[in-house]
């Protein structure tokens, strides 16, 4: 039997940087995932593909509408969607590979195959062939990730009612596709196919999408989204959905109870994931779920038995790649006897439509509901000479400090690069700087990021220079 220091069942983000730095660290380490790439849903079917689809919808976008205004004249461009699946296939091939180059570099020992608890210590791989091997293993990372959620009514045919791993191998753009959700997933995909020319309607439970972000994000995304072509039913409960044919129609109830309903020819059902323990038998080994079927973990991610920890989609939290990273070096820094640190105030959330969406630390809505004084600077797209030299003059951004100290309590920008930018407010807030340390920084002219130094200078005696 083989045995190992570490081994970590699931290859996502999480998974595979735990993996690495618990090699760094010395830990003879294994690694056990059941496809057969690397990478996890990220890199597979979540946020890598999306992006490359996200990206070549956005070169055709630009082809399309606003070439012209920066004096490119071509011929009527044509969206050649297998191609552009073709092409995220390649980014993904690529960047699984990379991965299996980092686990050769760092001496990890990959199983493939589905990884299930036998006892507290011994680990069963059972392989596509059926045959099986069992390794021990003196601490054990669960790193299973996460799976689409439905709703109970909802039957999921992945051929028109589908869920985001069907949407990014449509063989053709939708005529109408309907997105129940309107949270990230929703958004960013329902943006690839509007701008390939598909026209898009997206039915959300709530009063307003991205929820969990700044309502003034939420606000302005809706306002870009509709200028874009992007029809929204808020406050609207989805009922039922009905194939018929090659349409798919959803029944609903609007804010004043009345039913109404919508066809298209495609159905994206998003919202939200669910942990995804299936097949661990992580009763053998005595790990503990709680009510929403997450993992147990305490303060140092370990479960309720003490050599098995997890990480990720899998236990609570926001299920963000970004995040699971961090907690998988979190833990193989918790094994090695460091002190590592995570601050889940700090996680940034992103959203990749275009214009991009970035948000850190409190929102407006949760000061309000702590009952913490707080100002707020603000800062339009718009106002800026780069912003205007690309054309990209939507969003804004948004700083909240608190009232007497002046620390930076939030960071929430929608613009252009916002994704790239939002760390400029992670970096701020880990080192709980101000507003007028912001202010007082220089950042380069002409850039997006010089919106963030005008926005610190509005919260801080309305001193914005070009608003």
């Amino acid at each position: 039997m083989s045995q190992f220091d570490v081994t970590v069942i699931g290859s996502g983000p999480g998974g595979y940087v735990a993996a690495i730095r618990a090699a760094q660290l010395g830990f003879k380490t294994a690694i056990i995932e059941k496809y057969s790439t690397l990478g996890g849903t990220c890199l597979n079917v979540g946020c890598i593909p999306s992006k490359a689809l996200l990206d070549s919808s956005e070169h055709f976008e630009n082809a399309k509408h606003n070439f012209e205004n920066h004096g490119i004249i071509i011929n009527e461009p044509k969206a050649d969607i297998a191609r552009m699946i073709a092409r995220k296939n390649e980014v993904v091939e690529q960047t699984t590979k990379g991965i299996n180059f980092l686990m050769d570099k760092n001496k990890i020992t990959v199983f493939e195959g589905l990884g299930s608890f036998e006892s507290a210590t011994q680990i069963k791989v059972t392989k596509n062939d059926g045959s099986s091997e069992t390794i021990d293993s003196k601490y054990t990372i669960i790193a299973t990730g996460s799976k689409p959620s439905s709703l109970p009514f909802i039957t999921l045919d992945k051929e028109r009612v589908i869920t985001s791993t069907e949407a990014l191998n449509l063989k053709e753009i939708p005529k109408h596709l309907v997105v129940i959700g309107g949270g990230v997933i929703g958004l960013e995909l329902g943006s690839v196919y509007l701008r390939l020319g598909a026209q898009v309607t997206v039915v959300e439970f709530m009063d307003k999408i991205i929820p969990t972000m700044d309502g003034a994000l939420s606000k302005e995304l809706t306002k870009v989204l509709k200028k874009q072509g992007m029809k929204f039913m808020l406050s609207t409960a989805v009922s039922a959905v009905e194939r018929i044919g090659d349409s798919v129609k959803i029944t609903a109830k609007d804010k004043k109870g009345e039913e109404v309903t919508v066809e298209g020819d495609y159905c994206l059902v998003s919202v939200g994931r669910r942990p995804f323990t299936d097949g661990l038998a992580l009763e053998k080994a005595g790990v503990e779920l709680d009510e929403r079927g997450r993992i147990k973990t305490n303060d140092h991610l370990q479960t309720n038995v003490a050599n098995i920890y997890a990480i990720g989609d899998v236990i609570k939290g926001a299920m963000l790649a970004h995040k699971a990273e961090e907690e998988g070096v979190f833990v193989a820094e918790i094994l090695a006897g460091q002190k590592p640190h995570i601050n889940y105030n700090l996680i940034p959330g992103v959203v990749y439509t275009w214009p991009e969406v970035a948000g850190v630390g409190k929102t407006e809505e949760q000061l309000k509901e702590e009952g913490v004084a707080y100002k707020i600077g603000t800062f339009p797209m718009r106002a800026l000479g780069r912003s205007r030299a690309s054309g990209d003059i939507d969003g804004l951004v948004k700083i909240i400090a608190d009232e007497k100290t002046d620390e930076v309590l939030g960071f929430h920008m929608i613009g252009a690069r916002a994704a790239d930018l939002v760390a400029e407010g992670v970096i701020a807030m880990e080192f709980r700087a101000s507003a007028e340390d912001i202010a007082r920084s220089s950042h380069a002219h002409p850039t997006y990021a010089e919106a963030i130094k005008e926005a610190a200078l509005d919260a801080t005696g309305k001193r914005a220079l070009h608003m």
